[in-house]
């Protein structure tokens, strides 16, 4: 079977292209190389040559009709992903291009037997919590002015009390900034569609994915990026809030695992998938971890900054994956090592966070305590 990767030149779309191949998958790539993850119109070295590579924008009809031929499946992983208030370009590029994706399946009548679409948690905003006294609650994201007094905590709706945060399953969304909504909607566009017309898809809505090849260059690529750059340059990490936000974090070769066992299971088809690490670990924890990875004797900076949007704890429950015979495998000490292991190594590796951080304090991304 031949197999097209949007976004294969990617972080995610690379490590499942690799494992495409390891189990005889003919594979083509599409992918636009543009920046912040790509230095413009290079290719990485990492992706393999046994991949046909076409450099072309998925929003392009002709690009995708080139890509498309003579495949029977598709990963739809091409995302654009940051920070920044550029609404427009989320939905041009996430949601457009995954419309345009159906629209040339459809048009050209191809043999596409299963698309495979990246959805994100983000789409679940702050997720579940459990109020002691009104239940399972969905609460919106943590008003402006609670942030400026540098109270964290989410708080239940009715009572006020604090709530405490549960694993999230795939029943309710609650998007709550410009990348989120964007990740919905490709996952609206692409079921609704497979559906109409016939084309067994499935989304997947990846946890915070770490691994081996993550760009330094991009913001939206997470802490151990972050952490890892400022640790090898002898900074402190900068750890927004207080730290203590729980996250899930999911191994990059899980993650390729995973999409690999939706293409092959049939009972996936029309399905939406959490995929994540199945542990909670605080912010802090990481920093540490790292720090320890590296051999640093240096402690994490919590200088009183929040991220505008950003969700208190977040965790995805990964029970209907398990099901499907999936499971996560790799530990976040595992994960971390193997990025730290790879960015050590990388001639081009320089401290970007510095110049991340400063360009969304402008653009009030990153916001201080008390500066209301």
């Amino acid at each position: 079977m031949k197999v097209l990767v949007t976004g294969g030149a990617g972080f995610i779309g690379s490590h499942t292209v690799d494992l495409l191949l390891q189990r005889g998958y003919q594979v083509k790539v599409l992918d636009a190389l543009r920046p912040p993850v790509h230095v413009p119109g290079v290719k990485p070295a990492y992706l393999p040559a046994e991949a046909e590579f076409i450099h072309g924008d998925v929003r392009d009809a002709d690009a995708m009709d080139r890509a498309l031929a003579g495949v029977e499946a598709v990963f739809h992983l091409a995302a654009y992903q940051d920070y920044l208030p550029d609404f427009s370009t989320f939905a041009f590029t996430n949601d457009g291009g995954t419309a345009m994706l159906y629209e040339r399946i459809v048009a050209g009548r191809l043999p596409v037997h299963k698309v495979v679409v990246a959805s994100s948690q983000a789409a679940y905003g702050e997720g579940k919590y459990r109020c002691e006294g009104h239940g399972d609650q969905y609460p919106d994201l943590r008003p402006e002015a609670q942030l400026q007094r540098g109270e964290w905590n989410v708080r239940c709706p009715h009572c006020n009390a604090t709530m405490a945060p549960q694993w999230t399953d795939e029943a309710q969304v609650n998007p709550a900034n410009q990348y989120a909504v964007s990740k919905y909607c490709q996952e609206l566009y692409a079921l609704t569609l497979g559906r109409r017309y016939g084309i067994p898809t499935v989304a997947m809505r990846y946890s915070i994915t770490q691994g081996p090849r993550q760009s330094f260059r991009n913001a939206y690529s997470g802490v151990l990026r972050i952490f890892t750059m400022r640790l090898l340059h002898d900074q402190a990490p900068i750890v927004y809030e207080d730290g203590r936000q729980l996250r899930d974090y999911a191994s990059v070769f899980d993650v390729a695992r995973a999409n690999l066992a939706v293409l092959e299971d049939p009972r996936a088809d029309f399905g939406v998938f959490n995929v994540g690490g199945g542990r909670a670990y605080t912010v802090l924890e990481y920093a540490r971890l790292i720090t320890a990875l590296l051999g640093k004797s240096i402690e994490p900076c919590v200088p009183g900054k929040y991220r505008f949007g950003d969700t208190r704890h977040i965790l995805s429950d990964i029970g209907r994956l398990r099901a499907l015979g999936w499971s996560p495998t790799v530990s976040l000490r595992d994960i971390a090592a193997s990025y730290v292991e790879w960015a050590a190594a990388q001639p081009d590796l320089a401290d970007y966070s510095g110049q991340a951080d400063r360009i969304m304090v402008e653009q009030g991304t990153v916001r201080a305590v008390g500066n209301d």
